[in-house]
Formats: structure tokens, C-alpha cells, sequence
């Protein structure tokens, strides 16, 4: 048995096309495009790569993209600043401060300062309650897209098991909600967990943020579960996920591969909740698939 491939960059190209038509609709309604303003303090060059990336899509999507670059010695009362002239700027629906950020500068102080409604990254305390709640808001973009692929696999998620691997503010606790708000039943397991390999072995759906490169391997893993390894690995091999790929797809009934799984759909995700909040900030109604 080999496992069905999940496509994330053929469902993110998908997604990104659906945003495209609801943006064009609404530059029509409104005679203005959505907007992300990106920030990126310093010239670490995975960040950059990203940045740039989340930029290119944005105005593939017909959306204008806003770009600060800062110095690596920038201050965090400039940081701040910036965030704030962000936030009261009405071209601006979504903000992203590209994470990490130099020493000098507290992440979750710059988190806080956003405003929740302009948070695209879903990681203000404001949106993780009203995730938790089940109020709407933004959810982060990497467990968001995981979500659409799993539906997108399986269709009706109800009463499948699933094991989070990673408890992470990013990707484990919001994906477990997000599958709790499925009707999974949702295990949260973590590398302090006993037995690991026996739980994981209980998932119908197994989702690997642990990043620790090919982890869980296919004896890890029940017959015919569905795998999503949000793990991206630098290795000399090249980038890897938290799953052993060639023993995986042996086992499982459908696998991401690292790269071409989640990673796409992650700037995807971005793209939607910026539309998402430009239509919410001018009563916009859009059509369903987003």
C-alpha cells in the first residue's frame, strides 16, 4: 500500500484563485484593493525569502502589498511606533511582523500591539480566545490550511481521532481547537509524553509539529491514517518534515510530502484572511469556498 500524495500546492493555487475572484469583486464594490502591510526587522534570510513570497502572492491576488524593511539594531519603541501607524491606517487590513525578531525586541509585547482585527497571523491573545470560544476571528495560517486539507481528504471530520504533536501557540493549540471545533476527538501530545509512539498509533488523523526532522516514523503510524507533517527541516539532505516520508506513505492512506504539503497553503491562508478582514472592516459579502 502506498499513500494517496496530498497536493498543498495545487490546493493552494486553488485557494489563491478563489481569493483572486472575491478580491476582484470587491476592488469593484469598494474601489479599493485589500491590503497587507509586511515588517521585517533585520535580514535573517529564511525571513526574507518568506516576506518576500508573502508578498508576490498578495499582488498576484490583485491586492496591494505594503513592505517595511528595518534595520536589525531597530528599537522597540520604533517597532511599536510603526505597528501603530499600521493600525490607524485605513489602507491596512492585515499586519504581519515576520517572527523571529532580533534580541532587542519583545515578540509578544509587538503581538499585543496589533490591532486583532488587522491580525492576519491569528496570533493576538484576542483572536486565540475568540478561537477558543468559537467567536470569529483569525486563525493562524499554518493550522487554517491544514484544516482545508484534511476536509479537502476527507470530507466530514466528525468523531475521527486525532493526535496533535506539538503544543505549540502557532500550530499545535490552535490546530487541536480547530479539530475540536470539527467534532474530533483530539489527543495533544508533545515530546514529554509517555509512550509517544503508541499514541500516535491511535490516530485516524495524525498531525506531526514537533520539528524534529523524520521523528515519527511509519511504525508510528495506524494503517490507513491520514498524515499532516507541518515539520519543515533543514538538513544535509535538504528540507525534511517530522515524518520518516519513505516508511510514512508505506503505512498511512494519505500523507503531505515536505516540501509541496502545508507550507504552500500557509501563505495561501494568509492571502484569504487579509481578504477575510478587508471584508469584514467594509460589510462586504463574499461567496462561500474561503
Amino acid at each position: 500500500m502506498t499513500a494517496r500524495l496530498i497536493d498543498g500546492r495545487a490546493a493552494a493555487i486553488a485557494l489563491r484563485q478563489r481569493v483572486a475572484v472575491q478580491v476582484a469583486a470587491f476592488r469593484a464594490a469598494t474601489g479599493r484593493a485589500p491590503g497587507l502591510a509586511t515588517v521585517l526587522v533585520g535580514e535573517d534570510p529564511a525571513s526574507a525569502v518568506y516576506v518576500r513570497n508573502k508578498g508576490k502572492a498578495t499582488r498576484e491576488a490583485g491586492m496591494e502589498s505594503f513592505s517595511h524593511n528595518l534595520s536589525p539594531d531597530t528599537s522597540q519603541v520604533d517597532l511599536l511606533s510603526l505597528v501603530a501607524r499600521l493600525n490607524a491606517d485605513p489602507a491596512v487590513d492585515g499586519i504581519l511582523v515576520q517572527l523571529p525578531l532580533p534580541p532587542q525586541i519583545d515578540a509578544n509585547t509587538v503581538i499585543l500591539a496589533i490591532d486583532p482585527d488587522k491580525d492576519v497571523d491569528g496570533f493576538h491573545p484576542v483572536n486565540a480566545g475568540r478561537l477558543a470560544i468559537g467567536l470569529p476571528g483569525f486563525v493562524p495560517c499554518t493550522p487554517l490550511g491544514c484544516l482545508m486539507l484534511l476536509k479537502d481528504t476527507l470530507g466530514d471530520l466528525a468523531g475521527l481521532h486525532a493526535v496533535v504533536v506539538g503544543r505549540s501557540n502557532i500550530v499545535g493549540k490552535p490546530m487541536a481547537q480547530l479539530l475540536l471545533k470539527e467534532s474530533c476527538t483530539v489527543t495533544i501530545a508533545h515530546s514529554r509524553t509517555r509512550d509517544l509512539p503508541s499514541i500516535a498509533r491511535q490516530a485516524d488523523i495524525l498531525v506531526a509539529a514537533i520539528g524534529r526532522p523524520k521523528m515519527i516514523g511509519g511504525d508510528w503510524i495506524k494503517p490507513g491514517a491520514t498524515v499532516i507533517d507541518v515539520g519543515i527541516n533543514r538538513t544535509a539532505d535538504g528540507l525534511v518534515g517530522d515524518v520518516d516520508f519513505a516508511s510514512a506513505s508505506q503505512v498511512a492512506g494519505a500523507i503531505t510530502p515536505v516540501p509541496g504539503g502545508v507550507g504552500p497553503m500557509t501563505i495561501a491562508c494568509l492571502i484569504r484572511n487579509t481578504f477575510v478582514s478587508a471584508a469584514r472592516r467594509e460589510n462586504f459579502t463574499y461567496g462561500d469556498g474561503l
